[in-house]
């Protein structure tokens, strides 16, 4: 089994930086490419970042390139994601996401496990 936990979100000032975290336990080893996806409120769960297990392919949303950076630390099993220039629209509740396959693809239903969630919100 494997248990994904999100952190590092909060109430943030537009153009602002904020780095979450996603911390990984248990089968580390069933976990290959990891993505971040956000759901905002009234809209469907949509892709961010994901990363490949050496960190060596990432991929990131057209809507956020540029703001939003990608990264992974295997060795302390965590993944990141670097948010710049934070923005009232970034306002979301962020989750990771694993999965066995080293793609990371943009379709969440490619996933097989997920953490709960944290809260950004970015305030004007």
């Amino acid at each position: 089994q494997v248990t994904l936990v999100e952190s590092g979100g909060g109430l943030v000032q537009a153009g602002d930086s904020l780095r979450l975290s996603c911390a990984v336990s248990g089968r580390t080893d069933y976990v290959a490419a990891m993505a971040w996806f956000r759901q905002s409120a009234g809209k469907e769960r949509e892709f961010v970042s994901g990363i490949s297990q050496n960190g060596g392919y990432t991929d990131v949303a057209e809507t956020v390139k540029g703001r939003f950076f990608v990264s992974r630390n295997n060795a302390k099993h965590e993944m990141y994601l670097e948010i710049d220039i934070l923005q009232p629209e970034d306002t979301a509740v962020y989750y990771c996401a694993g999965r066995g396959r080293d793609f990371p693809s943009q379709s969440e239903e490619d996933y097989s496990t997920w953490g709960l969630g944290t809260q950004v919100t970015g305030s004007t």
